[in-house]
């Protein structure tokens, strides 16, 4: 399985179109070679490199969506994917692109494909998500993005 960008290369510099400098929308994406035997998709973009003068856990969840069906092949930029949108760490239930504070930050984007539908709340966090997940995950993949802000890219 494999997650990948039309709009970025992995390990390149994310468009600022898609963070808190451009039009905060999600990037396009595509999913290749999901095992037939899922039934749904996880996505997960997280940032491990805020400060812990920042979060304790260093940890900002970006994007948080369960549930998309598995023939999804891709995401068009800018769009609600099919499934449900957990909470990021800013609460909210929607895509929140990179805003780094301090310097080039990695995102990752994660996509699982597990063996059932979870029976969760749109209301949920990223650890609600990959707890339920555990055990169940037949594939795992991601595409990591760079972004550093005030650079103009």
């Amino acid at each position: 399985m494999k997650i990948t960008s039309t709009a970025f290369a992995a390990t390149a510099v994310i468009p600022s179109i898609y963070t808190c400098e451009g039009k905060n929308i999600n990037p396009p994406l595509e999913f290749h070679a999901v095992p037939p035997a899922a039934k749904s998709l996880v996505l997960l973009m997280d940032d491990p490199d805020v400060p812990a003068s920042i979060r304790s856990d260093q940890m900002w969840d970006h994007w948080v969506v369960f549930n998309i069906p598995p023939k999804t092949t891709h995401l068009s930029q800018g769009t609600t994917p099919p499934g449900i949108q957990g909470k990021n760490t800013s609460g909210q239930n929607k895509y929140m692109g990179p805003c780094p504070p301090d310097r080039e930050h990695r995102y990752f984007f994660k996509l699982y494909a597990i063996d059932q539908m979870l029976s969760l709340s749109p209301n949920v966090s990223k650890k609600e998500v990959e707890y339920a997940m555990k055990g169940h995950i037949l594939a795992e993949t991601h595409l990591i993005g760079l972004y550093e802000k005030g650079k103009g890219y």
